[in-house]
């Protein structure tokens, strides 16, 4: 295939190679001459598009046209704007039904004191400011693989360092929200046990993450659950070096007891996958996202969760989700979180409409709308059973969204922190990420980026471009899925990436 035109009433369809002006290109919808140089992922005209008139793809509008477009011709952003779109939200008016339970199946997995099953087995150092993080960093740095090769069942002694953690108010709901994540990783099942390392005057004290979360280990089969962790704050101890000693010390004690886990079957009903994309280009909603949403559409009839996210990349398609919400309730809560961030960035003067960023263009992205559509497709076609505050803890089985920013690192941290035990990232440019304690599985959009980039890619949809089965190559994901969660190293674990990852979302004032 030359082009994939998704839907009927498209007026546009995707290259699936590069075009060059004056070929003949079709399938069994449309056949017409190439006008312009159109690369791959990118859109061409396959019907006369009328100026300001509603551009279509996936059967939905991406946008208006500047001036009028001919079949054959480029359409992106010299000839296409975002403009207002004026949707019609409504609520449950298309709740799927439940797919067919599918029972028995496992995959090999740690099984902590508290009931809940992680896919890797580390020890957290918990930094409260970005005061303490280079001491943090120093502690885990203590840490080498060489000197865990007696203890092959940890993965690792992870530092989660991060930018912030003062300068914001004391119990406000910035403070709040960073307690908020940083308990989350704390009691994270992939974190066997942790230390909480803080400055000592900071505004996040670890005291107030202590008493306002309840934070105890979650225990291993030697030791009791209930135990608290080490607090360890640089100005009590002494210093950075005190400090270093002190923890470096308390973690070696924790070693042998982290490493008495073993991995054992645990039901496929356990695994959290968080769905994040990034780096997207004009293919990712066509191969890379759908082919995640079948993925994720498998997890939910084995009882397990797919947690979207992203509320900014949603804009524009959000209405598709308040149809498929299991109830008002939850139609209304997406809502009002998308109304948030429109109130929210205009205290900048900004719009919310600002993305597709400078790599999504150049992939084929023209406007927030068709990156948004293309980007919730991640999610399957289930219903939506609850919709989440950033690293609020996830409760719920089946489809369910968290409002994130679309910023991936901080998109990420907040799945984690609400406990996704698996990520599945999808690019169409190429990013290169792994956010630790939890493995980030690649899928690439394209298979001339899978090639290119085959160090740091896992997964390549590209090859629904050349034909394969949508159906079967989420299959395969959803296969890739378990063999991760039961073990098999990702191509970012590999090289050690996720260490510098972590970044928790503030979005209020620094004073």
């Amino acid at each position: 295939m030359s082009v994939i035109h998704l839907h009927p009433n498209d007026q546009v369809a995707v290259a699936t190679r590069d075009l060059q002006p004056g070929e003949t290109i079709g399938n069994d919808r449309i056949a017409l001459a190439v006008s312009d140089q159109i690369p791959t992922g990118h859109k061409l005209a396959v019907t006369p598009i009328a100026a300001e008139s509603p551009i279509l793809k996936f059967g939905q509008t991406i946008g208006y046209a500047t001036r009028a477009i001919h079949p054959g011709q480029w359409v992106h952003t010299h000839n296409v704007t975002a403009g207002e779109l004026h949707l019609e939200h409504e609520f449950c008016s298309a709740i799927p039904a439940a797919p067919t339970p599918v029972m028995g199946r496992t995959f090999q997995g740690y099984h902590r004191a508290n009931g809940k099953v992680a896919t890797r087995n580390y020890i957290g150092i918990i930094s409260t400011v970005n005061c303490s993080a280079t001491t943090s960093k120093y502690i885990s740095q203590n840490f080498p693989s060489e000197l865990l090769a007696d203890y092959p069942n940890i993965d690792g002694v992870v530092a989660l360092m991060h930018k912030g953690g003062c300068a914001m108010q004391y119990g406000g709901a910035d403070h709040r929200q960073l307690t908020r994540t940083l308990a989350g990783c704390a009691r994270h099942p992939n974190i066997a046990a942790y230390i909480v390392v803080g400055l000592g005057c900071e505004t996040a004290q670890a005291s107030f993450l202590m008493e306002n979360e309840g934070l105890v280990q979650l225990g291993t089969p030697s030791r009791s659950p209930t135990r608290a962790p080490l607090v360890l704050t640089i100005q009590d101890e002494g210093g950075v070096k005190k400090t270093v000693a002190r923890a470096t010390a308390a973690i070696k004690e924790l070693l042998p007891e982290v490493a008495e886990l073993k991995r054992t079957p645990a039901p496929v009903s356990e695994i959290m996958l968080g769905l994040e994309c990034g780096g997207s280009d004009g293919n990712s909603g066509v191969t890379a996202n759908p082919a995640l949403g079948v993925c994720a559409d498998l997890l939910v009839a084995h009882g397990a969760t797919a947690v979207l996210s992203e509320t900014p990349e949603i804009y524009g398609g959000e209405h598709l989700l308040t149809r498929r919400a299991k109830s008002p309730a939850v139609a209304r809560k997406l809502m009002e979180r998308v109304q948030w961030w429109l109130d929210h960035t205009a205290k900048f003067g900004e719009r919310l409409d600002i993305n597709p960023s400078v790599g999504n263009k150049q992939g084929g992205l023209t406007t927030i709308y068709e990156k948004s559509l293309g980007a919730i497709a991640k999610g399957g076609t289930t219903a939506l059973n609850a919709v989440y505050e950033y690293a609020e803890t996830i409760t719920e089985r089946g489809f369910v969204f968290m409002d994130t920013p679309g910023y991936d690192p901080a998109s990420v941290t907040g799945l984690v922190a609400g406990g996704a035990n698996v990520v599945v990232f999808t690019t169409g440019r190429g990013s290169c990420f792994g956010c630790k304690p939890v493995p980030t599985i690649k899928v690439t959009s394209n298979t001339r980026l899978y090639e290119r980039m085959i160090d740091d890619m896992d997964f390549d949809a590209g090859r629904i471009l050349t034909g394969e089965s949508l159906q079967q190559v989420g299959k395969e994901l959803f296969e890739e899925v378990i063999a991760v969660a039961s073990g098999q190293q990702t191509k970012s674990e590999a090289q050690g990436i996720g260490d510098e990852e972590f970044c928790p979302w503030t979005w209020g004032p620094v004073t």
